[in-house]
């Protein structure tokens, strides 16, 4: 007897959070599978707690910026990123999370995920063309700045453990790396 994995889709998923089936459970859909997310500890809360309000401060209107928000991707896949920096305004989301179009980019915070954020979320974001995703590493202290997706991989990953970057969707604004890793 050959055994298969259900595959979920987006539309599925939804529904059993509408009928509390995922009540109280920390999950996230990755390629049609519901995936258990690792525990948060407080110095992971506090760090993109920190992104997020230095991140609105510097943006201000020109984007929207959600704290570990699901973002809804073509794969039947709504990870939930740290932090989701997306085309404003506000109410554009009403009804529905971001999608690739909406990304600016994203950010995950990274204590004891590293390996899974630096590669089987980068691979995912990389399928779905999020031309900027970053991770900061808490226990590195530095932050890892992925660019250029092609065919499900970034072709340019750089660490910085100081410095400015600028967004390539907001190539005017500069984001103090510091401030991110602090």
């Amino acid at each position: 007897m050959v055994r298969t994995l259900t595959h979920w889709t987006v539309a599925d998923y939804h529904q059993m959070i509408e009928t509390g089936i995922l009540a109280g459970r920390h999950v996230e859909l990755i390629n049609g599978q519901i995936i258990d997310m690792a525990p948060e500890l407080p110095i992971h809360r506090v760090t993109y707690r920190r992104g997020v309000k230095y991140l609105e401060a510097l943006l201000g209107t020109q984007a929207v910026v959600f704290a570990t928000a699901p973002v809804t991707l073509p794969s039947n896949s709504e990870p939930q990123p740290d932090i989701c920096i997306a085309i404003p305004p506000e109410s554009r989301y009403d009804q529905r999370h971001p999608q690739p179009n909406d990304i600016y980019w994203l950010i995950e915070v990274s204590n004891s995920t590293l390996s899974y954020d630096l590669n089987e979320k980068a691979q995912i974001y990389a399928r779905h063309q999020i031309v900027d995703y970053w991770v900061i590493d808490i226990p590195g202290n530095q932050l890892w700045v992925h660019r250029e997706p092609n065919q499900g991989i970034y072709q340019s990953v750089v660490k910085y453990s100081t410095g400015i970057i600028m967004p390539l969707a907001l190539p005017h604004v500069e984001v103090d790396v510091l401030r991110l890793l602090q």
